[in-house]
């Protein structure tokens, strides 16, 4: 299997990716309303009905297997891009289902319980741990990045910015930082353990774009309203 990106994921153009599968190669695509052009023959697409788990945590009800030879493009809406993680047998990460764009048909998926007192505040009940080999596609809002773990150095990172982490890590939900930092800061997992972690980084660009919304409007007032305003207040 063959996934090309492009890289016009700014902008507002959202983002396109290319599927090329060989010869019986089989692919599930969970967003198949996304495929926006097709080549190959036209029993290479099999859609069907989620199963009861997968309608409950995707919430959705089709997806789409997709079988070689064939090549497909999917689109992505402005702001979200696509990660592609290829496991290996022995990994133990564990992803959020709602954010899974695809996998490759040797992969299968166990659930995983969340402590009750995260749930509360994560509102997220379960994590589910991908076994065997292939790959998989998680949907993000902007670039991922990867961490290693340290045993005893914690990691915080923001609670709803994380993707993925090892089965084996002790997480703790928490806050960190002097006071003023503490009470005004969304809630951190802390993190210790061994492996790596994925996380999301465009998670609060939405909030930044709105303060610098704000700040446009009272500049353009202030030029208005200011004897030559235009020319002093840039």
């Amino acid at each position: 299997m063959k996934i090309q990106t492009n890289n016009h994921n700014d902008g507002g153009i959202g983002q396109a990716v290319t599927f090329s599968l060989r010869d019986q190669e089989q692919l599930h695509l969970l967003h198949p309303e996304q495929i926006v052009s097709y080549r190959g023959p036209s029993d290479g697409r099999s859609d069907r009905f989620m199963n009861v788990k997968g309608i409950f945590r995707k919430r959705r009800l089709i997806q789409a297997d997709m079988t070689g030879p064939c090549q497909f493009v999917a689109a992505l809406p402005p702001g979200f891009a696509m990660k592609s993680v290829e496991l290996k047998e022995g990994s133990d990460l564990l992803y959020d289902f709602r954010s899974l764009f695809f996998y490759s048909h040797d992969i299968t998926m166990q659930t995983r319980l969340l402590r009750i007192k995260n749930m509360f505040i994560t509102r997220d009940a379960v994590k589910v741990k991908f076994a065997g080999t292939g790959t998989v596609g998680i949907l993000t809002q902007g670039p991922v990045c990867e961490t290693e773990l340290h045993p005893t150095e914690p990691l915080y990172v923001d609670a709803g910015s994380l993707v993925a982490y090892p089965e084996n890590a002790k997480l703790e939900l928490t806050v960190y930082g002097n006071t003023l930092a503490s009470q005004y800061m969304s809630y951190h997992w802390k993190m210790t353990g061994l492996g790596t972690v994925l996380y999301q980084a465009g998670r609060q660009n939405h909030k930044l774009e709105k303060e610098m919304e704000n700040e446009g409007v009272i500049k353009r007032i202030l030029r208005e309203v200011i004897p030559f305003g235009g020319v002093f207040i840039k």
